[in-house]
Parts: structure tokens; sequence; C-alpha cells
């Protein structure tokens, strides 16, 4: 089951099923865009087995220098994204699904950038650590219960745990 309103935060438990709603979505991404693009990844907590998450899958679409991501915004506009204002540099960002039901995130950023690198190792760092995945599950938790109406606030209280994972790798 996948969909959660804009801005809210709610966390479920890992569903297996994630993994198989990545792939349908990941074919419906390369019928309307596949040709420009390098390749995706299943990134965030749905990406990591076993981590509670929002009901919302995250897909990192990979583009070459030679391609803007900003040209792939429109055949995705026709298939049910919207481009969402962002503030990360890099990324281009859309959300699918209405605001009540948001189901997907998409990121589109250039391979090799630092947010590809960054989005990569972090899940990584996740996946390979059951006890480092266990502190950020425990953190998730807590800022979820704090605020379940502010996903700004619950997102900016985790980045100290990113930022200290990602400081760590280098």
């Amino acid at each position: 089951m996948l969909g959660l309103a804009r801005g809210t935060v709610a966390l479920v438990p890992h569903q297996e099923s994630w993994s198989e709603a990545y792939d349908a979505e990941v074919a419906r991404l390369t019928d309307a865009v596949g040709d420009r693009v390098e390749r995706f990844e299943h990134v965030g907590s749905t990406a990591v087995e076993g981590m509670p998450a929002k009901p919302i899958l995250d897909v990192l679409a990979l583009v070459d220098e030679s391609t803007p991501a900003s040209d792939l915004v429109p055949p995705l506009e026709t298939r049910g994204y919207e481009r969402r204002p962002d503030e990360v540099d890099g990324r281009v960002f859309l959300a699918k699904g209405p605001p009540e039901n948001r189901t997907c995130y998409l990121s589109i950023a250039e391979v090799g950038s630092a947010f590809h690198d960054e989005t990569t190792a972090f899940r990584d760092a996740l996946r390979t650590d059951p006890e480092l995945a266990e502190r950020y599950a425990s953190l998730k938790r807590r800022l979820a219960a704090r605020y379940p109406e502010s996903r700004d606030r619950y997102t900016a209280e985790k980045g100290a745990f990113v930022r200290d994972v990602l400081d760590r790798r280098e």
C-alpha cells in the first residue's frame, strides 16, 4: 500500500511489496523517458529491508551530462508527476499522486553528482550496517511521533544523522 498526504508524516513497517511497486514504477518511467535516463535507483527508506518508512517510493533517475534533467519534466507531467519546488542543488524533484495521496517521489540528477553519490551512499550504509539502520529507524519513529503534521521539521531533524553518516565515509 502506497500513499500519504503531502506535508504529513506516518511511518509503516517495511513492506515486501515496495520492491515490486518500485519495479512497476520504473517500467512506467522507462516508457515515458527511459531513452534519456542512464539508470534508475530505488532510494530512501522503502529501499532498505526492514526499515520503517513513509509509504511513498523514492526513485532516483540518473541522466548523463548531455541530458538536462528539466527536459524530462514535460513527458513526466503527462504521466501524473508534478514538478515541485526544490532547494537541493543538482536535482529536479517531482511528486506523483494528488496532494492528499502522494505515492512516489522522483528525483532526477546527473550520474556522479553530489546528490547521486550522497543519496546512494546513505542508502547503502543503511543496507550494510544493521546497527546503523536500527539507530536511524529509532530516530525516524521518535521524529514521526513528534512531528506528524510537519514533514519539513521531520526531515530537518534527521539532517544531522544523515550528515554524520555521510561525513564518516569520506
